[in-house]
């Protein structure tokens, strides 16, 4: 039995992020709107719940950001035209607005003061609830086909017409959820995640699991991806910002790769051939009858440089004042291009991001409506967007919400 009354209607299918904030600015915007959010699982905002480790990075102070493709290495120039009308200072005094106090840590990520995920959920949850916001659940929807002055969407219980459809499902790893739009004929970018760490089976580095280097370099070998940040050593392999950035970027070329790969680290950060030897003539120059094992640079852990001097085959008992040539350029290089096999990915933990989606030519990049379908809007990682970790997923999220709602209010 079709559900439909006689008040302007808008289904919203996805009860994540960017559904749930689009909600509430519709309803805010246009309180005569009757909004209703169709979930599939059992709860809404489950992926807000658990991001950040539980503590839900929910924003970025983009201090640290140069350009936007930094951080968004699939729809860049979207979000910088999007944020325009709401950006990350917005996000901020939007949460503070409703009660949240936020804290901006060293790194430039934006947590609630609170440090707890829930607080973000029960916020928008409750404010859906206050605006009138109908949120059903445990409801899967199937299809949606264009009808006249609307569009019908089917459930397995349900079928239900509104004169706008707001898609926003989420990343698809699988690909499964974008079945949902098989009737409209939309542009779809196969999708394939996009956050994760390598598996690099190498026991002596593996051995060194837990050691963080607070600054590499990590460059996928034979292109020109390279991400730098903090790089995490791992009882599989390696992880870490560095490593999770250059996974982003290099997304969907490892897709078709199958994982596997080589992947170079500057153990030095950013500094060069050139820029080492400085360093390491310097030990020689100060240090001449010391042993190597004993001297290295200071955010190079004892354990990590008896490693690195073991793959230069340099012996740790010798003395600064041997290494001379050959064997001074072998430990350069090593310093700067070490060279590991990658075997495959690991996903980060419950962060799961995919890239892929809706292709941005299929949509207008003002409104996030779909070009061929009058009143049907996309948000969020169902659109071929993503980010690198550290709030900038969430942020497109409450961006594009918050865009598509002003879209709709404007009729």
């Amino acid at each position: 039995m079709p559900h439909h009354s006689s008040a302007e209607s808008v289904i919203i299918i996805g009860a994540g992020a960017a559904g749930c904030f689009a909600a509430i600015q519709l309803k805010r915007l246009r309180p005569d709107l009757e909004v209703t959010i169709l979930e599939r699982g059992p709860r809404p905002l489950a992926k807000v719940a658990i991001t950040g480790g539980g503590r839900c990075n929910l924003t970025n102070s983009f201090a640290q950001v140069r350009s936007l493709e930094q951080v968004y290495p699939r729809g860049h120039r979207l979000m910088k035209r999007l944020m325009h009308h709401h950006s990350h200072h917005d996000t901020y005094q939007w949460f503070e607005r409703e009660g949240v106090a936020l804290v901006t840590q060293e790194d430039e990520c934006v947590f609630p003061q609170s440090q707890d995920a829930m607080q973000i959920v029960r916020t928008l949850t409750s404010l859906c609830h206050h605006h009138g916001v109908s949120i059903h659940t445990s409801t899967t929807a199937q299809s949606i086909t264009p009808i006249e002055g609307g569009y019908e969407v089917v459930t397995p219980r349900h079928t239900y017409q509104a004169q706008h459809v707001v898609v926003t499902i989420g990343g698809q790893p699988q690909g499964r959820g974008f079945q949902l739009l098989d009737r409209l004929n939309l542009t779809i970018t196969p999708p394939c995640p996009s956050l994760f760490s390598f598996c690099i089976p190498d026991k002596s580095l593996q051995a060194l699991m837990g050691i963080v280097v607070p600054e590499a370099q990590a460059q996928l070998v034979g292109t020109k991806l390279k991400a730098l940040g903090p790089l995490l050593i791992t009882h599989w392999g390696m992880s870490g910002p560095a490593i999770l950035r250059l996974s982003s970027y290099a997304a969907p070329l490892l897709a078709e790769r199958g994982y596997k790969g080589e992947v170079s680290i500057n153990w030095m950060g950013t500094a060069t051939f050139d820029d080492v030897r400085e360093q390491l003539l310097d030990y020689i120059h100060t240090h001449p009858q010391k042993q190597i094992q004993s001297i290295h640079p200071t955010h190079i852990n004892a354990r990590l440089w008896l490693h690195l001097l073991q793959r230069a085959g340099i012996k740790a008992d010798s003395r600064w004042l041997e290494l001379q040539g050959r064997l001074l350029n072998r430990l350069i290089n090593t310093l700067t291009t070490d060279v590991y096999t990658v075997s495959g990915k690991n996903r980060f933990k419950e962060e799961f991001v995919t890239c892929g989606g809706v292709s941005l030519d299929s949509i207008s990049s003002k409104t996030l409506e779909a070009k061929h379908h009058p009143g049907l809007y996309f948000a969020g990682e169902a659109l071929d967007v993503d980010a690198v970790t550290g709030g900038f997923n969430l942020q497109a999220a409450w961006t594009m919400g918050y865009v598509v709602a002003q879209s709709i209010a404007k009729g």
